[in-house]
């Protein structure tokens, strides 16, 4: 086959994992555009419609880990088949769904479904790109998360508007199934998976077991806590979460000293590149959701701007992250690991402008300032994501990139409600401070209570900077220098 036609095969193959990546992340966050419409078609109580927003995100945390162990058993491409497909079929039952309970449960579906492909999508990219071919295909992966995950609910209200053919809220769920049936009839352009790792199929289901109690322990209540008022159970949970965690991991060290495989080798982590990577992903992820959640209330909330409005406002946000990660590429080969400090640097400054000039919205004032200090934030986000996630797996072997690829997305999964929940209490704290009481409408309560929360992400992004910068004093002494 020429270099042309290798070339072209590529290009097709990232088009396959690309097109997963943009429905599972899609599917995310469209849910919140059409609850409203979900719930007066199926008569459904508020309880069941949280399920719905929830039981995706649950179900895709607590199965990442234990997919990316499945890649490693069972072959990437195999495993991935499987997920897409089983994603293609949950979403055509939540479109065809005659009730609540059946669409929680093809949410729930579609949740275990997007964790079986997330850690094959990074690990196959990782064999199918070399060098800077692997930069730019990591930085269309990262452009690809971040269009999907900032336009979801504008493509759920649009799919609304438009209606097309009278399905209302189900065609948000339909439109998977031709990107699902092509992206299937495309798989044979992954990378074949290595008959060497069809032997010694051991899942550890104990293991399995004890990472998922542990996770749903730990996230669900953070994802609950602050609209439930907190109620007993929700610290009950947090508290339990503790010795489920920490019962697995002994249980993941006896059995490696057993002389068996475990679901989460510990040898991944000894890459020193890998547990920086993770750290900083989750800082960005947890950072990026706690200003979408503090940003919308604000701007609707507090400001009173209709969400039209706001989202047309947060276009902005959108656009610099596209055109920053686009070049990502291009930078990763001139500024290497710089490319970080670089990245949170900007990420940061963008957020405290954000703080400094959310005055002027909804006060007769324009929004100039803030819309400049959404696109300096966008830009910083676009050009971190990719290089991180990137350099993240760059050090991993081979037989641990789906490991390593599924602790990485339970980190960003985690991370996510990590931020909203922290964000959110800072921002609750000092509007209503003690926690109790009505908030004030007006912006004299609100503007401060966002600006905290600015500054709290903002410190979350000099983080990354000084992981970064840390990152590269290690690569240079190296990891056996003396102090």
């Amino acid at each position: 086959m020429s270099a042309r036609a290798v070339g072209r095969s590529r290009r097709w193959a990232l088009l396959v994992l690309l097109a997963a990546v943009f429905m599972t992340t899609l599917d995310f966050f469209i849910v919140n555009a059409v609850a409203p419409a979900t719930r007066r078609d199926l008569g459904a109580g508020q309880a069941a419609m949280q399920s719905v927003l929830i039981g995706y995100g649950l179900a895709y945390a607590i199965g990442l880990i234990t997919a990316g162990r499945l890649g490693d058993l069972y072959g990437s491409r195999r495993v991935f088949t499987v997920g897409l497909a089983l994603f293609t079929a949950a979403s055509t039952a939540c479109g065809l769904a005659a009730g609540a309970k059946m669409l929680v449960a093809a949410r729930i579906a579609q949740g275990i479904a997007a964790a079986l492909m997330a850690p094959q999508v990074l690990a196959l990219m990782g064999r199918l790109f070399e060098g800077a071919d692997r930069a730019r295909a990591f930085a269309w992966y990262g452009a690809t998360v971040g269009v999907a995950g900032t336009g979801g609910q504008a493509v759920g209200g649009l799919l609304l508007a438009v209606d097309p053919g009278g399905l209302g809220w189900r065609a948000c769920f339909l439109i998977n199934i031709p990107l699902g049936v092509l992206a299937l009839a495309l798989v044979r352009l992954l990378p074949a998976d290595d008959r060497g790792r069809q032997g010694g199929r051991s899942l550890d289901p104990l293991g399995t077991l004890l990472s998922a109690a542990g996770l749903v322990a730990l996230v669900l209540p953070l994802v609950v806590g602050r609209e439930t008022g907190w109620p007993a159970w929700t610290w009950l949970s947090l508290a339990l979460s503790v010795p489920l965690l920490a019962g697995f991991a002994a249980h993941q060290r006896r059995r490696i000293a057993a002389g068996r495989s475990p679901l989460l080798d510990p040898a991944v982590f000894r890459d020193h590149g890998f547990t920086q990577g993770v750290v900083s992903v989750a800082l960005l992820f947890g950072g990026s959701a706690g200003l979408t959640f503090v940003l919308s209330l604000y701007l609707q909330e507090g400001r009173g701007m209709s969400p039209v409005a706001a989202g047309v406002v947060g276009v902005a946000l959108n656009a610099s992250f596209f055109a920053a990660s686009m070049q990502t590429g291009r930078l990763t080969d001139r500024l290497g690991g710089r490319l970080a400090v670089l990245g949170g640097t900007v990420l940061a400054s963008g957020l405290l402008l954000i703080g400094w000039s959310a005055s002027s919205v909804g006060s007769g004032g324009q929004p100039w300032g803030l819309v400049a200090g959404l696109s300096v934030t966008g830009a910083g986000m676009g050009l971190l994501m990719a290089p991180l996630t990137a350099s993240a797996l760059a050090g991993v072997r081979a037989r641990l990139t789906g490991t390593a690829a599924g602790v990485l997305g339970t980190a960003q999964e985690t991370a996510g409600v990590l931020g909203i929940a922290l964000t959110g209490l800072v921002f609750f704290h000092r509007l209503v401070p003690g926690g109790g009481g009505t908030p004030e409408t007006g912006a004299q309560a609100w503007l401060p209570a966002f600006r905290a929360a600015t500054v709290l992400l903002a410190l979350a992004a000099l983080a990354i900077v000084v992981i970064a910068l840390l990152a590269a004093r290690y690569r240079t002494r190296g990891p056996g220098a003396e102090a």
